[in-house]
């Protein structure tokens, strides 16, 4: 990231041409599917799929169990997509067959959109099933993958899916700043029109970059070539496979030492995804978030707050960077700050 390169330079041309050909190559869909960057949040890059793919004629279910569903209908209401809602709590799964049920009562459904692994939980949602329920109501499914591609096996040849949009940070490891959907090339072509944005236009991106592989707008040069180096990484640890086996160890890692503090999860191990644990808090009376989130960060450590409903509750990530000697220096953290709190029940409260 050091380097400062110039967006109309040729050898950025080049790595434009490279970036989006190994992104690809993860779901495995070099024949059928592209990809289409776009500056910006992965938020950005969700809008901009929906507001492109799905037509102002269209109308898409959206699939909710979590504050990224959630933002997914806040997207189809400001831009006036209709839509449908199917909602579970945060803690349960996409249920296939009531997909099936909506669909098959809707006909004017045309699209359904799902997030793969919801982080508002660490929840993993059945995208493979979901797919193929879209595929045999001839529905379109399109897909938020923003905490789990890189991590969580998602092949176009297996999943029939329209587009999925992640980012350049999360389980790719590079620096945050730029979104991209890979994007069934069939659809991409009848989207001309659809996007009531100029920059989230994603068809209209698509057009540019393939003719010149430039950006329409100034593009963030320093994110894009730490991606680039991202995905030389990716490659040597084993692609999606080796990332998410070290992801995977992490979070089994982390389990294990909490259950042995008496923490417990949300949600049960076939359900949690590798991405970001949820605990319930501690009902001891000397348990404080405030204090044992400063207390951690003067250790080194930065967890999350919860963001549930269903219950009062905290995040531990085990993605990015770090392996088993980061997670058991958390974990040692965590002890010396219940141990400091004077905390000995981590059980959860009534409410779990």
């Amino acid at each position: 990231m050091a380097h400062d390169w110039g967006s109309r330079d040729t050898r950025f041309i080049e790595l434009n041409r490279r970036l989006r050909q190994r992104l690809v190559e993860i779901v495995d869909g070099a024949e059928n599917y592209t990809c289409v960057p776009l500056q910006g949040s992965g938020t950005f890059v969700v809008e901009a799929m929906l507001v492109t793919l799905i037509p102002r004629s269209g109308k898409v279910l959206l699939l909710i169990n979590g504050a990224y569903g959630k933002r997914m209908q806040a997207i189809c209401q400001i831009h006036g997509r209709a839509f449908e809602v199917l909602e579970w709590p945060e803690d349960q799964p996409i249920d296939p067959a009531a997909v099936k049920n909506a669909l098959n009562a809707d006909p004017a459904l045309t699209h359904i959109c799902a997030v793969h692994c919801e982080t508002t939980s660490g929840i993993i949602n059945p995208v493979h099933e979901l797919a193929l329920v879209a595929h045999k109501a001839g529905r379109r499914l399109i897909i938020d993958a923003m905490s789990a591609f890189g991590a969580i096996d998602l092949n176009a040849r297996q999943t029939p899916f329209d587009a999925v949009v992640a980012s350049s940070n999360k389980c790719l490891e590079g620096s945050p700043g730029m979104g991209f959907c890979i994007v069934r090339k069939a659809s991409l072509f009848e989207c001309l029109g659809n996007a009531d944005s100029l920059v989230l236009d994603l068809h209209d991106q698509w057009r540019a970059m393939e003719a010149n592989d430039q950006w329409r707008f100034t593009p963030p040069t320093h994110c894009i070539l730490a991606l680039d180096q991202a995905l030389n990484e990716f490659d040597a640890e084993g692609g999606v496979a080796g990332r998410g086996a070290r992801y995977r160890a992490n979070c089994e890692a982390l389990v294990s030492g909490m259950r042995a503090m008496g923490f417990e999860t949300l949600l049960s191990d076939t359900l949690q995804a590798p991405i970001i644990v949820t605990f319930h808090m501690p009902e001891d009376i000397n348990f404080d978030f405030s204090t044992f989130y400063s207390m951690m960060g003067e250790k080194g450590f930065v967890i999350y707050p919860g963001k549930l409903t269903v219950a009062d509750s905290f995040r531990i990530g085990c993605i990015g960077r770090i392996g088993l000697e980061q997670i058991n220096g958390a974990l040692a953290a965590i002890r010396e700050t219940l141990q400091h709190m004077d905390v000995r029940n981590c059980g959860p409260g009534k409410d779990a």
